[in-house]
């Protein structure tokens, strides 16, 4: 299992890096966080995490205060990813910044919102950039420079039960492409009349989960001089009209969408615990809300006569704001690079199934106790060792926002993959042309 877990981040550091552009450099400051006075700095930390994840930063933030005496961080939860960076916008025009946020954008840090952090990790010895895995860190870099640090690495995997497969006699291995498991599904799917009553399979609802698919079967976002959109290619358009059919026609798989905050993700998830759906399609972060008395996990499957599922494989990264304070900025970064110590990373992973950011992390005593009793814990890193990087979007966000509006059209409008991404690519185009003409 060792070797398992540390070829996957081998082949990780092996990815290609992201760049984009500049923005103001933050102070460096002292070597301590702590102001003058001899009092400690306190900062506030924004992030978009609830349930287990939430619970788990919580006590990450309790135990940061507990082992130093020169910051003290105050955690503001927020409802997910989207509203983090949504009141992060209103703070900046406001002039009333958090110092630290589980959030990063490309644009914002071209435009000066967020300070580099070179000369900090520069002035700390401890930080060594060598030992992170080296597609997480890279993703955080902006023309060069690094403006956010990688907190965790995730990818999208399949949860199923156990017990449901058994009956219906399907072996999970046999599930390597997206046909096979669109057969299995309908095999596990019960029906009363016209209404189903159980379903098959849960891919999650939005744009991610359809874009692995895609790029599993070879699609592209952009084409390799980035000046075209490549979004309604056969690849995409194939890929996309299968969901459209399992999830309209055939009935036997369905989303759940809308909600508040996560509240569609826990609804997904509720489905399998609650055996009213046989699996799903969900985050690495999912695991330590499931139950693997009950369920299992397996890689995203790829497709027929094209190979291997190519799921991307992200960074959830963490930005420092420019108008905090040199001693605010100081004492983010000494949270930040606590949280990515070995050990602290390493824990994270165990309990919540996201990805460890730091090597080294995979020789920490209790993380290799942990991976041979939990085998669940390594299917992300396998499955990050043949992932796609994730594109860098050069529209700062339109393309992707196209993308998530052909998502909904397609999974909950039922609109035809060729019209919804046809029309997402005039869009995207439209956008793309704005700054690369």
């Amino acid at each position: 299992m060792s070797m398992l877990l540390a070829a996957s981040f081998t082949l990780l550091a092996a990815c290609g890096s992201q760049t984009g552009g500049d923005t103001a450099a933050a102070s460096a400051g002292t070597a301590s966080a702590a102001t003058e006075s001899g009092k400690p700095v306190e900062i506030e930390f924004w992030y978009g995490l609830g349930g287990n994840l939430g619970d788990n930063m919580k006590a990450k933030i309790e135990a940061f205060n507990k082992s130093q005496d020169e910051v003290v961080v105050k955690g503001i939860a927020q409802a997910d990813y989207t509203e983090t960076e949504q009141k992060l916008q209103a703070a900046i025009a406001s002039n009333n910044v958090p110092a630290a946020v589980l959030s990063s954008n490309v644009d914002w840090a071209r435009k000066g919102y967020y300070a580099s952090l070179d000369e900090m990790i520069a002035a700390d010895p401890e930080f060594k950039s060598e030992d992170f895995v080296q597609t997480f860190l890279n993703q955080g870099k902006v023309d060069g420079k690094q403006y956010f640090l990688p907190m965790y690495g995730t990818t999208q995997v399949m949860y199923y039960r156990k017990d449901t497969l058994e009956a219906a006699g399907i072996d999970p291995a046999s599930l390597k492409t997206w046909e096979a498991l669109a057969d299995a599904a309908a095999k596990m799917t019960k029906k009363e009349g016209d209404k189903t009553t159980f379903y098959g399979w849960e891919p999650m609802w939005g744009e991610g989960n359809m874009i692995d698919a895609a790029l599993s079967r070879g699609g592209q976002v952009l084409s390799e001089d980035g000046k075209t959109v490549m979004i309604d290619s056969p690849e995409w358009i194939e890929t996309w009209e299968h969901f459209r059919k399992w999830i309209h026609e055939d009935q036997i798989m369905r989303i759940h969408s809308g909600g508040q905050g996560w509240e569609y993700w826990y609804k997904t998830i509720d489905d399998v615990m609650k055996n009213k759906a046989a699996g799903y399609t969900g985050s690495s972060g999912d695991q330590g809300d499931l139950d693997f008395n009950i369920v299992a996990a397996m890689e995203q499957p790829g497709w027929e006569g094209v190979g291997e599922g190519k799921p991307v494989a992200n960074a959830i990264q963490a930005g420092i704001v420019a108008k905090a304070t040199p001693e605010q900025q100081q004492a983010a970064f000494k949270w930040f690079t606590y949280f990515m110590q070995p050990e602290n990373t390493a824990d994270w992973s165990m309990n919540t199934g996201y990805i460890a950011v730091r090597q080294s992390s995979l020789e920490d005593p209790a993380f290799k106790a942990f991976s041979e009793k939990n085998p669940q814990i390594s299917v992300p890193l396998q499955q990050a060792s043949h992932a796609s990087v994730p594109y860098q979007d050069p529209t700062g966000g339109k393309i992707t926002d196209a993308l998530k509006l052909a998502a909904d059209q397609v999974q909950i409008n039922n609109v035809p993959a060729e019209q919804a991404l046809k029309e997402a690519q005039a869009k995207a185009q439209s956008e793309l042309d704005r700054v690369t003409k």
